[in-house]
């Protein structure tokens, strides 16, 4: 798994690609937890490139979820393929989670 991290204004958008497992949602975790602890509340995960997420990477987001929205922010996913989709769906997180066909968009809905 790679995952980077682009600042476009205020909104934090930490581009992931691979599979999220129990493997590698600690790296996702530190990156999204290190934008949370710098300020940047508002994060988009660009999951475009992301093939499949376990348990553990619902974890990860979840938790990134609640700690961006108790400082005042929120995250929000983007670009997310129709297998992960499914995950995310199963679970019940795209009723708790904003997601959007591409980034822009994403980032975009900050700004309404």
């Amino acid at each position: 798994m790679d995952v980077r991290v682009d600042t476009r204004g205020d909104v934090a958008v930490v581009s992931v690609s691979g599979s999220i497992d129990a493997m590698t949602s600690a790296q996702l975790s530190e990156a999204l937890d290190g934008q949370i602890d710098a300020g940047c509340v508002n994060i988009v995960a660009d999951l475009g490139e992301v093939d499949y997420t376990s348990s553990a990477g619902l974890r990860s987001m979840l938790a990134s979820l609640k700690e961006s929205r108790r400082r005042g922010g929120d995250f929000r996913l983007a670009a997310v393929q129709p297998g992960v989709f499914r995950v995310l769906e199963m679970s019940g997180f795209t009723s708790i989670l904003k997601h959007y066909p591409t980034v822009g968009e994403a980032v975009e809905s900050f700004r309404s």
